[in-house]
């Protein structure tokens, strides 16, 4: 925030206020209170003037015209008189008869006796005429009046001048005072302005510092309140508007960590773009389905990121196509992403399209559901529609005519009745699924004999291990005696394991199981043989439903694609795992883990 500079402050121009304010009422008096003590003083000076010359008249009066019964006074006393009035008024006085004869002069003695004809007004005066105050130098004033005897003759004049020097040096004195009052009155006008001004600037500097703080995010300001003046209310306000702000801001940091927190536990990724198309914000699970960093996305071109043109995302943002499909090949995994991407435009009222909402969706999951979907009925129809075509293809011959023949019509109905069973196995497969599915299936555990178990299992394959020359070759820890299990789904699952084993291993083939301990409370069962193996690329895919690496040679022994399935299922709800090992020619090692005893949350 820029500063304000001290001439440009409220204080000084407050300060400037006062004292202009002082000086031009001190400037107004100060020409009043001259102009009318000069008045009074010029006032003062003619009347003082006028006075002696009124009191000087009946003495001239009585020394030019002596009255019967007066003796006058002789020319000596007349002096004498004229003098002290002149000692008196501090003038000069000069009595002149009617001839403009001077007959006493108090200043210049030697004008007694001549004949006066300057100035004009004693002149005039000695003519009769009352002349007013006279400036008779510069710093001099004279006042001329006419004596008259008592018939209103004119017997003379007296004629008096005196200096002002002394009247003006007093006006001047006073116009120095008042001059130096006006100044201490400005200094002291000053001072206090400070100190009024600091009244009021002080609390304002105070809320400004108080609103800088705020704009630079300290919150917890507030202002003290020292007055209930327009500046105090302006300190409430102050304090209200932070308060309201603090509410604001708690609530929209309220917000958005509530935003933060849904962005961030989204399973779907989410991207918001400005109104050209960059990002700025990303959330964590689109950062992990694009493989990108936050601060490697921001700014950058939503464009450039999908893998598309400006064009095809400025359809998608005018809403002429506001979803697709796009994958994103990942280079950590091996199969790519199928994400759907939607487009959702920010609209502001007055402003159009200030920016885009990618909603990005993992659809992977659904897509790998649909196409399971898709290859489960087409396998399911296919597995039925090759026994159901068999039956009806047989029963066709045997119509025309080979039930007559007895060897003929025997073997057509043992091929019928053989894909009938199989027919049987694949429903019963797939009930037993559907029931895993729907959790429909009870898993009866009790304890088992794991070692009679096994035991069993190899008893009822030693036919056909004995047919191919087969070694089975039977581990069991010793430690291990009794566990918790269903023994006939344990049963299932082992059958399972042990004939893929023995259909896909050669003749003079080996097959081991396994039982070892895990751990003090799991129990690992395995089973390898030394056969054709799996390759890479199908082992992720083995537990499918359906499934069969070689789909002729797996149907033509028997097989319904669905053991491993319902395998994992049965492992699955005993709470263990099943995991599977081949290399192509080499042969497979299937391994699944089951807790010896029951575990809290298991199925039942």
């Amino acid at each position: 925030m820029k500063g304000t500079r001290f001439f440009q402050t409220i204080q000084v121009k407050l300060i400037i206020i006062y004292v202009l304010l002082i000086l031009i009422a001190m400037q107004l008096i100060g020409i009043y209170f001259i102009r009318t003590m000069e008045n009074s003083f010029i006032n003062s000076f003619t009347k003082s003037l006028t006075d002696t010359v009124d009191l000087l008249s009946n003495t001239v009066q009585n020394y030019l015209e002596p009255s019967n019964d007066d003796t006058g006074l002789n020319e000596e006393d007349f002096h004498t008189i004229v003098e002290n009035f002149s000692t008196i008024s501090g003038s000069q006085i000069q009595v002149i008869d009617a001839d403009a004869i001077v007959l006493s002069s108090s200043n210049q003695p030697d004008k007694v006796g001549q004949k006066i004809t300057q100035p004009t007004e004693v002149i005039r005066a000695i003519n009769g005429i009352q002349v007013p105050l006279w400036d008779v130098e510069d710093s001099r004033k004279a006042i001329a009046k006419p004596v008259k005897n008592n018939d209103n003759k004119v017997i003379g004049a007296i004629y008096i001048s005196a200096s002002t020097k002394e009247l003006f040096e007093t006006i001047n004195n006073i116009k120095q005072i008042f001059i130096a009052g006006t100044i201490i009155a400005l200094v002291l006008t000053v001072m206090l302005s400070i100190v009024l001004s600091n009244t009021i600037t002080q609390p304002i500097k105070m809320i400004t510092k108080k609103a800088k703080a705020l704009a630079e995010g300290r919150y917890n300001q507030e202002v003290v309140i020292q007055s209930s003046d327009e500046i105090g209310q302006l300190g409430y306000a102050f304090n209200y508007m932070v308060q309201r702000l603090k509410d604001a801001l708690s609530s929209n940091e309220e917000e958005k960590n509530k935003i933060a927190s849904i962005l961030l536990n989204m399973s779907d990724g989410v991207i918001a773009t400005d109104d050209k198309g960059k990002v700025i914000v990303i959330n964590l699970r689109a950062e992990q389905m694009l493989d990108i960093h936050e601060e490697d996305v921001i700014g950058r071109e939503i464009a450039e990121i999908l893998g598309t043109s400006k064009e095809e995302i400025g359809r998608y943002v005018l809403g002429e196509q506001n979803s697709d499909m796009i994958e994103l090949p990942r280079h950590d995994e091996a199969e790519s992403l199928q994400v759907k991407v939607t487009f959702t435009p920010i609209q502001r009222r007055g402003r159009g399209v200030t920016g885009t909402i990618i909603v990005l969706q993992d659809v992977t999951e659904q897509e790998k559901l649909n196409q399971s979907r898709r290859e489960f009925v087409a396998n399911v129809s296919h597995e039925l529609r090759t026994p159901l075509t068999t039956i009806k293809s047989y029963l066709e011959a045997l119509e025309d005519g080979a039930l007559n023949e007895a060897d003929l019509a025997k073997r057509f109905v043992g091929v019928t009745r053989n894909e009938a069973d199989r027919m049987i196995r694949l429903v019963n497969d797939l009930l037993h699924l559907s029931r895993y599915d729907s959790n429909q299936m009870v898993v009866m555990k009790r304890e088992t004999e794991i070692k009679q178990t096994l035991e069993d299992v190899v008893d009822r394959f030693s036919f056909q291990l004995n047919q191919r020359n087969i070694k089975l070759l039977l581990s069991i820890d010793p430690s291990i005696h009794t566990i918790m299990i269903d023994p006939d789904k344990i049963d299932q699952v082992l059958d399972n394991l042990v004939s893929n084993a023995i259909k896909y291993t050669a003749d003079e083939g080996e097959i081991e199981i396994n039982c070892r301990r895990k751990g003090q409370d799991w129990v690992e069962i395995s089973v390898q043989d030394n056969g054709l193996g799996i390759p890479k690329r199908d082992i992720q895919r083995i537990f499918e439903r359906f499934y069969r690496v070689d789909k002729a040679r797996s149907r033509n022994m028997g097989g319904t694609g669905l053991g491993l399935s319902i395998a994992k299922e049965i492992i699955n709800a005993h709470g263990g795992e099943i995991t599977l090992e081949s290399e192509l020619h080499k042969g497979t090692k299937v391994t699944f883990v089951i807790p010896t005893f029951h575990l809290e949350g298991e199925q039942q």
